[in-house]
Formats: C-alpha cells, sequence, structure tokens
C-alpha cells in the first residue's frame, strides 16, 4: 500500500514543495538581505529536480557559489546542493552527469573549508573538517546511487513483466487463430464434402424415383450413410474440441484417441462414394505406407477428399478422377487429375475453382502447416489438377550402449 502511495505523482509533487519550504525555513535564522534571496532562489529551482536534475545542480551550485563569495560562512540552507546532488544521481540518464554531480559537491567541500576562500581555514588545521564533511557527502552521494540502482533494477522488472505480458497476449491470440483456423478446415472439409455427395445423390434419386426405383433406393441408402459419417466426424470434432478444454487428461485423451479413428484407411471409402455420387475415381497406390503419423494421414485424406468434393462441385457427374498416392521414405506425394467432365477449362471456369471457396485456401494451410508443398490448377486442355508434397519425420531411435 505505501509503495503504491509513493508511486503516485501528487506525493512527489508533495516531497518536492516540502524540501524547498526545508530550505526556506533554513534561512529565517540568517540577518543578511541576499540570505532570503539566495535561499528562496535555491528553493524555487529544487521544485524542478526531478524533470532537469543537471541543470537544477549547475543552478544551485552558481547561488552556492555567490552565497560563499558574499558571506563570512557557509549556510545551512547550502544542503540544497547536497538535494541537489541526490537528485542527479537518482533521476540523470547518464552516469557522467551523477559523477560529475558527486565532484562539484567535493570540490565544494574542499574549496570552502581548505582556505581558499575568505572565510576559509589553513588547510592543515582543516583536514579532519574536510574527511569529515567529506565523508557525509560521500555517504549522501553512496545512498542516492543504491536508490537509483534499485529505480533502475525495479523498472528493469516492471518492463520485462510487461513484455511478457504482450508477448504472452501475442502468443493467444495467434494460438487461437490456428485454432480457429483448424476448426474451419475440419468443419469445410467434413460438411462440404458430405454435402456435396448427399446433394448429388438426392438429385439422381429424385430422377430415379419413378423409372429406376432400386437405383433411387441405393442413392438414398448412399445418402443415410454418408449423412451418418458427417454427423459422427462432427461428434468428433466436437470432442476433439471440448477434449483440448478440458482440466482432466482423461477426457482430452480419449478425444485425441477419437480423432484418430480418420485415418488412411477410409481412404477407398471416400473413393466409393465418390464413384456412387457418378464419378469415375481411379485410386493408384505406390511404396510403402510405414508408421505414417496420425496428422500425416489425416492430411492425406482431407486433400484427397477435398479435392473430389471440388471435381462433384466443377466437373459434375460423370468426370473421370485419378487419384496418385506414392509413398517415399521422407515425403508422401498426393495428385488428383480430373478431366473436367470433358470440358476446357477455360478462364471462367478457372476463376470458380480458385474463388469458389475455402478448398484450396484448406489444403494449402494444411501442407503448409506440415511443412510441405502445394499446387493446383488447370490442366492443358480440359480438367484440374492438385499436387501436395508432405514430409514425412522418421521416428526416432533410441541407441543403448
Amino acid at each position: 500500500m505505501v509503495r503504491r502511495l509513493l508511486a503516485l505523482p501528487w506525493i512527489h509533487t508533495v516531497y518536492d514543495v516540502a524540501l524547498a519550504v526545508l530550505v526556506v525555513y533554513m534561512t529565517s535564522s540568517y540577518d543578511q538581505a541576499f540570505d532570503p534571496v539566495i535561499g528562496g532562489a535555491m528553493a524555487l529551482v529544487l521544485l524542478f529536480r526531478r524533470h532537469r536534475p543537471m541543470k537544477v545542480m549547475w543552478l544551485v551550485t552558481g547561488l552556492a557559489l555567490v552565497q560563499s563569495v558574499l558571506a563570512t560562512a557557509p549556510a545551512t540552507y547550502d544542503a540544497a546542493l547536497l538535494i541537489a546532488m541526490v537528485s542527479v544521481v537518482t533521476h540523470a540518464r547518464s552516469m557522467r552527469d551523477a559523477y560529475t554531480a558527486g565532484a562539484i559537491v567535493l570540490l565544494g567541500v574542499v574549496v570552502t573549508f581548505g582556505g581558499f576562500l575568505p572565510f576559509g581555514e589553513e588547510l592543515g588545521e582543516s583536514v579532519g573538517d574536510i574527511v569529515a564533511i567529506g565523508g557525509v557527502c560521500a555517504a549522501v552521494w553512496l545512498t542516492a546511487m543504491v536508490l537509483r540502482t534499485r529505480r533502475l533494477y525495479v523498472a528493469s522488472l516492471e518492463a520485462r513483466a510487461a513484455t511478457a505480458e504482450r508477448e504472452r497476449e501475442h502468443l493467444v491470440q495467434i494460438a487461437a487463430a490456428e485454432e480457429r483456423a483448424e476448426i474451419a478446415r475440419e468443419l469445410h472439409d467434413v460438411v462440404a464434402h458430405s454435402l456435396a455427395v448427399m446433394i448429388l445423390q438426392a438429385d439422381g434419386a429424385g430422377y430415379a424415383l419413378k423409372s429406376d426405383p432400386d437405383k433411387a433406393g441405393s442413392a438414398l441408402k448412399a445418402i443415410a450413410d454418408t449423412g451418418r459419417d458427417a454427423l459422427e466426424d462432427m461428434h468428433r470434432i466436437v470432442r476433439v474440441l471440448r477434449g483440448g478444454r478440458a482440466s482432466g487428461r482423461g477426457e482430452a485423451a480419449d478425444a485425441d484417441a477419437d480423432r484418430r479413428r480418420v485415418s488412411l484407411d477410409d481412404l477407398e471409402t471416400v473413393a466409393e462414394r465418390a464413384r456412387a455420387a457418378g464419378l469415375k475415381v481411379a485410386l493408384e497406390v505406390g511404396g510403402e505406407r510405414g508408421g505414417l503419423s496420425t496428422a500425416v494421414e489425416l492430411s492425406v485424406l482431407r486433400i484427397v477428399q477435398e479435392s473430389l468434393t471440388n471435381v462433384l462441385r466443377h466437373a459434375g457427374p460423370g468426370a473421370e478422377v485419378t487419384i496418385t498416392l506414392r509413398f517415399d521414405k521422407d515425403v508422401v506425394l498426393i495428385r488428383v487429375v480430373d478431366d473436367g467432365g470433358g470440358r476446357l477449362a477455360g478462364a471462367q471456369l478457372a476463376t470458380e475453382r480458385v474463388s469458389g471457396g475455402n478448398g484450396l485456401v484448406g489444403m494449402r494451410e494444411r501442407v503448409e502447416v506440415s511443412g510441405g508443398s502445394f499446387t493446383a490448377g488447370p490442366r492443358l486442355g480440359a480438367g484440374w489438377q492438385v499436387d501436395a508434397e508432405l514430409p514425412v519425420k522418421e521416428p526416432s531411435v533410441r541407441t543403448t550402449g
């Protein structure tokens, strides 16, 4: 509580005014006409000691020198010189000013008591006074230096705390932005793909409802299966989010285990549903899958899923799609190529694919987060091509000696 009160600006003002009043009071015991003038000028100058400490030091020194010349002995209000010195040591920005202030006071003591002024004694007789008074001034200077060091230390701690707080807030904002982007990618991949398949299946069922009831029934079954899987994916995402915010580790572990259920094992299911929606999908897999991480498997699946969604939306049923996966030692290569339904990839169609939604943005973000590369664009002639390269980190091997 006391530290907070001392930190208030009005406390500093009251303290400075009290020191000025003390200096004025010290002049009341002198009969010379110049004493109140010099003492009052010193007191007035001391009011600015926090803002211009070195200038105040020079002005007080000049006034003290005038007093020493006019009077026959040092005055008690010359203590204003010590107050000015303390102000320089504690408030000046440069240490050179602090050393200069100390040297000025020490030189004044030597000149005053060393016989160099009219009222000074012989140097040999006043060595004791010089040592005693100089020691007191040195003690005051050292005390002010300790106060300066503590003030700078507290200021550095406050600056570090403020910097740490700003960094903490910045990291929280970055984490929140990354979390929002991840949630947006997951929701888009689940909802967009499932809805695209369900809409096409519903349209096909509507057309075949009277002419081919069996085909309409198969389409309705596909709609129901796709909807159930999409709902399960939504529940999985919600459990992951709740697990991330849970205080206990058990719930977070269960949510993480739920997330691991989405893997490359679902790749054939995704391709089969795209075929049921009217696409001609060819899946080519080369190389050994090995021990891929959950994040890599999920990224591969979502990239393929989103690519098929884009083909359904822009090329439509009947388009031919070739999905090529190659698992190398260090990378996973993904290529999804479609023929655009036999239509040439004109400027309008290319623009629609690039700016038609968050699909390409989400795929690019997934790949860049993993440190890979991503390209997507129209092919020469008809169709569209997506290429992604995801790095694979080998599991560390522990050796014992």
